[in-house]
């Protein structure tokens, strides 16, 4: 199976901090924490490397450990970065052949910064990332089965209908998975681009920012899941979705997009598990417990493996439990990539994982 993915490719700096050389707030009212850093000091670090990330590259190296075909198209700069990404790319077996550099950005780059529980603040550069224009895209990248689309800011946001489009006309399943940043600076033509689209991916925060938008078509409220007797709902099936004094319940969030176009839509929901809709069954998984080393990349863990798995035409919740297996195995590393496991591994600890990761359904 021959994949593409669409989007970014960074180098991240890693810091970890021991806890106790570091302040955390955490709101009460709020799930937000942060980290304190004092102006002007010097904090000791356990230890800063680098890796080479991105949610594009993410993804391509996760599916060709899945064992596709795979390339990437992301935009570089002429800098040394670049020549990391690429010979990293090639190390992983993922093809560079629509990798394109360009001098007007350096390669993008992010710092980490990990402390606490882990789940790190970070700090982006996206240089060349925000560059790549519908103009340079070619018919002949998109003539695959797969077509991944990460995360695009910027101008390269401009170009996210071209890409779906050409994916879509040549044939290709087609997954996306936007950040915030997009869906609230080009939420318009998101919506207007889920017809193209069979896998939309996004996590709480990138799904709450969807709500406004889904309220003025379909309206606001709606029913909350059946649970039967003394269950105790997901947090996300008791709080739903919400935007600026607008709510949504997840049954009607899924039953909204839905009807805009994708076949799968994939809610990831951190430690509280993820859920996945699709024409007939609403399904729920909780996470597999792990160490957790960093929660970067765990997130294009999921989405990947999980469209990876619908691809090659496995069941939904086979697919969901193979995700869930993937992301538990990338935060128990502080980088994005080294947790991430080939199929024979995943395919070898699903069957103990319908018994350690029980899935609820829900049917339409």
């Amino acid at each position: 199976m021959k994949a593409l993915t669409v989007g970014g490719a960074m180098i991240d700096t890693i810091a970890i901090i021991a806890s106790d050389r570091i302040e955390r707030m955490s709101m009460r009212n709020a799930d937000s924490s942060f980290l304190l850093l004092e102006e002007g000091r010097k904090t000791e670090a356990l230890e800063i490397s680098t890796h080479v990330g991105g949610g594009a590259v993410n993804a391509a190296v996760a599916m060709a450990r899945l064992g596709l075909d795979v390339a990437t198209l992301v935009k570089l700069g002429k800098d040394a970065r670049a020549e990391t990404v690429l010979n990293h790319l090639l190390q992983e077996g993922v093809s560079t052949r629509w990798a394109m550099r360009d001098g007007r950005a350096p390669t993008g780059a992010s710092v980490l910064l990990s402390s606490h529980d882990r789940n790190a603040g970070i700090f982006t550069f996206r240089g060349a990332n925000t560059l790549l224009d519908a103009s340079e895209l070619r018919a002949e990248a998109f003539a695959v089965d797969l077509v991944y689309v990460s995360s695009l800011s910027n101008e390269s946001a401009d170009a996210f209908p071209a890409i779906v489009k050409q994916a879509k006309a040549q044939g290709a399943l087609v997954a996306a998975n936007p950040r915030v940043r997009q869906l609230s600076s080009r939420g318009g033509a998101f919506v207007e681009s889920l017809a193209h689209i069979d896998i939309l991916a996004v996590n709480r925060s990138e799904a709450d920012v969807l709500v406004p938008g889904l309220v003025a078509r379909f309206g606001e409220g709606g029913k909350a899941l059946a649970m039967k007797e003394g269950e105790v709902p997901p947090r996300l099936a008791a709080r739903g979705f919400t935007s600026g004094g607008l709510e949504v319940s997840l049954s009607a969030f899924f039953a909204a997009l839905r009807q805009l176009g994708p076949r799968y839509v994939v809610v990831t929901d951190g430690r509280d598990g993820a859920y996945v809709d699709t024409p007939d069954t609403l399904f729920y998984c909780p996470v597999l417990e792990t160490q957790v080393a960093g929660t970067a990349g765990a997130g294009d863990a999921f989405n990947a493996t999980f469209t990876t798995y619908v691809a090659a035409g496995r069941a939904p919740e086979d697919a969901l439990r193979a995700a869930a297996i993937n992301a538990a195995s990338v935060v128990g590393h502080i980088d994005t990539q080294t947790g991430l496991l080939h199929r024979e591994a995943i395919d070898g600890r699903l069957a103990a994982a319908r018994n350690t990761l029980g899935v609820r359904t829900w049917s339409h």
